[in-house]
């Protein structure tokens, strides 16, 4: 999601990624209860795994905006569902880091607020980090 004509806006989950992590821990116990047998710790271990996806679920639905950015500063998810506000003045410095692995390329957004370092994928913003932070960039400097 990019911000709307100001150059300040909010990100998110895309909001079909909690629907897709359900279905996958629903996928999970049923193939724990299908190959386990007498097995239990088969489908103890499918349980697990499946109430973590439920779990990350749960954060997608209850903070999905991971990012916002006004013209005061941006405020950031911080822990399962916590927000952390961060003015302008303390964001030390913006910007994609690139890693290619195995001939896959990961971006990720970095905020640097000298204390803390903030770290964002593309499935937290719903938008590619490049924008993100082109838009955070413009954004700070309209403040200035």
């Amino acid at each position: 999601m990019t911000p709307q004509s100001s150059p300040a806006g909010q990100w998110r989950v895309p909001p079909v990624l909690p629907a897709v992590k359900a279905l996958a821990a629903l996928v999970l116990i049923a193939l724990g209860l299908l190959f386990a047998g007498a097995d239990r710790i088969q489908l103890v271990l499918a349980g697990l795994a499946a109430a973590a996806l439920l779990g990350w679920a749960l954060r997608d639905l209850v903070a999905p905006v991971r990012l916002a950015a006004d013209p005061e500063g941006i405020t950031v998810i911080r822990g399962f569902a916590g927000r952390r506000r961060l003015p302008w003045a303390a964001v030390e410095s913006i910007r994609v880091e690139r890693r290619t692995r195995r001939g896959l390329t990961a971006e990720t957004l970095e905020i640097d607020a000298g204390d803390s370092l903030h770290l964002f994928g593309r499935y937290d913003l719903d938008a590619p980090p490049e924008e993100v932070a082109a838009a955070l960039t413009a954004a700070r400097a309209a403040v200035r």
